[in-house]
């Protein structure tokens, strides 16, 4: 157990700020924080370490920050003799106390997994083990791969993930893309509305396209009906991103899109009253046709029967039959 040393005061021109072995901030809220320390000035000393002639930071990063922000000449600290506390356990110390005094963003998380790994050299079946309960994440190999890969990635991208509140899982397809795929992406869902589930079905389905062609993640969002999509300003982010996955969709599944769109040409040529829809299986995966309709009066009942009465003898219609 090492020894907490007393209060120091130490000035803020012999710590050295470029120094973030032990950093595990992304994204920062510091407002609560500076108005904590203008109010009533810094409720914890910072945690350092000897460093040659200069200071290390242990704990303290966002408070130094500030410190130096308003003008302080000076911090308290505690601080560590290097041959006292080893890498390792500085960071240990400093995952501890973020952990009691703010806890981590997801990002922060993979940042700290990745140092962990990468930098400290610790064995990752014992980072699975030990630090991925640390973190509340379950201990399974497939997970630390996710935060792993998360780290790697560019700053814009975290931001995304952090901001978007991303799934594991949309985590681990994003890594199968290259940087700038990933980038490009980005460009494309900032113009669309994508919840979790539309943003899975987007990656998977360009994953599978460019993987199918040998193509890239640019040349498939940069194709003439997707950039017409995308132009069309008087269209509403939800409607971009119905009107993009149905393009992508067709790209995917050309011969059902040709289904698809062979269907509705003979379904709008059957003329079907207001209130009446007319649907085919999932995926043209079986034979047979679904009729829906809604109706509020008995004379709605009487003209929907009588229009749907003569279906059977539209040529369209049993073309819809004898096809599905």
């Amino acid at each position: 157990m090492v020894e907490m040393k007393s209060i120091r005061k130490i000035p803020l021109k012999q710590i050295d700020l470029s120094d973030e072995t032990f950093s595990i901030n992304f994204m920062p809220n510091l407002q609560k924080l500076r108005s904590s320390i203008e109010e009533i000035g810094l409720v914890h000393p910072v945690l350092l370490r000897e460093k040659d002639d200069r200071y290390q930071i242990i704990c303290g990063f966002r408070r130094i920050s500030i410190f130096n922000e308003l003008g302080n000449s000076e911090i308290e600290a505690r601080v560590f003799d290097k041959k006292e506390m080893d890498d390792v356990r500085c960071f240990s110390f400093s995952l501890h106390e973020n952990l009691t005094t703010r806890g981590f963003n997801t990002i922060e998380k993979a940042i700290a997994l990745d140092k962990l790994v990468h930098h400290f050299r610790i064995d990752p079946i014992v980072v699975v083990k030990t630090y991925l309960p640390f973190f509340s994440l379950e201990p399974h190999e497939k997970i630390l791969k996710t935060y792993l890969s998360l780290a790697q990635m560019e700053d814009e991208v975290k931001i995304y993930v952090l901001k978007e509140e991303v799934s594991r899982f949309n985590i681990r397809i994003l890594s199968n893309f290259n940087s700038e795929d990933r980038r490009d992406l980005l460009t494309l869902f900032s113009l669309l509305k994508l919840g979790e589930n539309y943003l899975r079905e987007m990656l998977t389905l360009l994953e599978e396209i460019s993987r199918r062609d040998q193509t890239r993640v640019r040349d498939i969002i940069h194709r003439p009906e997707i950039k017409t999509i995308l132009s069309q300003k008087e269209l509403t982010p939800s409607q971009r991103t119905e009107r993009v996955k149905k393009v992508l969709i067709g790209l995917r599944y050309p011969r059902m899109h040709q289904m698809e769109e062979e269907f509705e040409k003979k379904r709008k040529a059957l003329n079907l009253p207001s209130g009446v829809s007319l649907h085919h299986p999932p995926y043209f995966e079986r034979k047979g046709l679904r009729i829906e309709f809604r109706l509020e009066t008995l004379e709605e009942y009487r003209s929907i029967i009588s229009s749907l009465s003569v279906l059977p003898e539209k040529k369209e219609f049993q073309q819809m039959l004898q096809s599905h």
